[in-house]
């Protein structure tokens, strides 16, 4: 911080702390949330299936609360719900850690399932 001396009219810098409370607050956007969840999701799905879209979020902050909804496409067969718990826990940490937010509520929302073939199963309608 500065200060400016009245008499001679220069800056000079200020040697005294500026307390916490008077330094202002840093504000992340919304977008900024939601594309580190959208990331997360899709660390947390790799490899995404064939033809499958990149996950992408929609997130509500408050204060220092984000709440975030994450729409994704998975492979099938799979264990879907652990597949879901694992983008839940994924994106609750990567927004925890990168922008100190608490995320309480994840929801993912499955669009689309994707059929994957077992290896040797014959593609295409069998007689």
């Amino acid at each position: 911080m500065t200060a400016v001396s009245a008499e001679t009219g220069t800056v000079r810098p200020s040697l005294e702390p500026v307390l916490p409370g008077e330094r202002g607050a840093t504000r992340i956007a919304d977008r900024v949330v939601a594309k580190i969840a959208a990331q997360a999701a899709r660390e947390a799905l790799a490899p995404l299936p064939a033809g499958a879209a990149a996950p992408h979020a929609t997130v509500v902050v408050y204060r220092q609360t984000a709440r975030v909804r994450v729409h994704l496409e998975l492979g099938y067969p799979c264990d879907l719900g652990t597949r879901c718990a694992a983008v839940r826990r994924q994106v609750m940490e990567r927004v925890g850690a990168w922008v100190s937010m608490e995320v309480p509520e994840v929801v993912v929302q499955v669009e689309r399932l994707h059929l994957t073939p077992a290896p040797g199963a014959p593609h295409g309608r069998t007689p």
